[in-house]
């Protein structure tokens, strides 16, 4: 990644302001912020690169499994479930070790970037040897997501996972015991020797109810904390069967709702989680690209909203990378439940996929074009087959565009990507996943 320069000025043609769309925009950045934003005018000026397009924030992928990627095209032959599914994740899971991961997860991230993304939350729980040993370093398989990361030009929140459990009372098998530090307190020993830096948080994750035993749920409340949260009925099932209680409500029962907590998919909840999950402001992940690829089913994002809870998005197993489709989905799928249409509007996803998303993960102070805030430009290209005629807005944005649409990617004030680099990046991904699988 190059050095960011002093001062940058870009003209944008058109940009998606905090206070609508507004054309020909000149934006200012400073050490990698944005200094001004002002109507550009006609005369002499300071020299500015011209963006042609609709500009809007960098997009926040709130939730990833990088190594998931490798599994696109590969899991979607004949009927299945979700844990069969699991079983051929497993199976990859099995083969990484810090060096095929880190160059696993640079190509992925590269695919995140060009697609519009500047930041990640990257769900991480292969932690040790497939044996379930430590590496010589206890984090490098973290390590080597946090150097691929910033390789690609991408800010990364690392969702350390806790994971102990095969299932309610049951031990680690197989290769889950590359998942597990034996108790959350070595768990929490670990990742305290993971820092934050200018494109790297570390933030926290139990993997799951199943996976996390009730007495076992601590975590920093003064760090972002991930949960994946009744994806299936089964863990629903079995918390119920153990506890007496849903996932929701054993969160809710060792004080781990919050505004720092994200629960990701939250597909299967009752009038209670539902209340709960709102009262106590938590952000919800949803990623409906994985939802529906793996069958889970439909979560009631709007429900949520009108609780109080915060939305947020995620490509999740990366069957796609595009969060422009994702903010779609969740419309789309509202109507299929509902049978209406008009749950969310445009501008509602366009912020759960830049502002809230980047504010779950830590970043607060990006997702608008604004002075102040890190200087993110994703430039879309507004004449394309799916862009033209439809008014350069945020109706394009979430009901038009997709990721072939980025033309130009700007994070922190660096250019990360551009028009062009597409071929280069499915060249490494092939190379990496190849040397995955062979």
């Amino acid at each position: 990644m190059s050095a960011t320069p002093a001062t940058t000025a870009y003209h944008l043609e058109r940009a998606l302001l905090p206070a609508g769309v507004a054309d020909d925009v000149l934006v200012t950045i400073a050490d990698g912020r944005f200094a001004s934003v002002e109507p550009a005018v006609a005369g002499p000026a300071e020299p500015a690169s011209r963006l042609p397009g609709l500009t809007v924030p960098g997009l926040a992928n709130c939730h990833s499994h990088a190594f998931h990627r490798a599994l696109r095209g590969r899991t979607q032959r004949g009927r299945s479930t979700f844990w069969t599914w699991r079983e051929q994740m497993y199976s990859l899971a099995e083969r990484l070790d810090p060096d095929s991961y880190f160059a696993l997860a640079l190509a992925t991230y590269r695919e995140m970037v060009a697609s519009g993304i500047t930041s990640v939350g990257e769900f991480h729980y292969l932690h040790h040897t497939p044996r379930g040993r430590p590496y010589d370093d206890p984090n490098a398989m973290g390590r080597a997501l946090i150097e691929a990361a910033r390789q690609a030009g991408l800010r990364i929140t690392l969702l350390d996972a806790c994971y102990l459990a095969a299932g309610i009372n049951r031990e680690p098998e197989g290769v889950q015991r590359r998942f597990s530090d034996g108790d959350s307190a070595q768990w929490a020993e670990r990742v305290s020797m993971l820092t934050d830096d200018e494109t790297a948080k570390i933030g926290q994750a139990f993997h799951s109810l199943r996976a996390v035993p009730r007495d076992q749920l601590s975590a920093d409340p003064d760090r972002p904390l991930h949960v994946h949260l009744s994806e299936q009925r089964a863990e629903n099932d079995e918390c119920l069967s153990a506890y007496g209680r849903t996932p929701t409500e054993l969160l809710a029962d060792a004080g781990q709702l919050g505004p720092l907590t994200t629960v990701v998919h939250a597909t299967h909840l009752t009038d209670t989680d539902i209340d709960l999950l709102g009262t106590t402001h938590v952000y919800v992940d949803f990623c409906p690209t994985t939802e529906r690829d793996l069958g889970d089913g439909i979560g009631p994002s709007r429900r949520l909203h009108e609780a109080g809870a915060r939305l947020t998005l995620g490509s999740d197993s990366h069957a796609v990378i595009d969060l422009f489709e994702e903010m779609r989905a969740v419309e789309m799928d509202e109507r299929l439940a509902t049978e209406q249409r008009g749950h969310w509007t445009a501008d509602e996803l366009v912020t759960a996929a830049t502002a809230t998303g980047h504010a779950s993960l830590g970043w607060g102070d990006t997702g608008r074009i604004e002075v102040g805030q890190r200087a993110d430009l994703v430039t879309l290209d507004t004449r394309s087959p799916r862009t033209a005629g439809t008014g350069a807005d945020s109706q394009t944005v979430v009901f038009a565009a997709s990721a072939e649409d980025v033309l130009h990617v700007v994070a922190d004030g660096r250019v990360v990507a551009r028009d062009g680099d597409r071929a280069e990046i499915g060249r490494e991904l092939e190379a990496a996943i190849s040397a995955v699988w062979s």
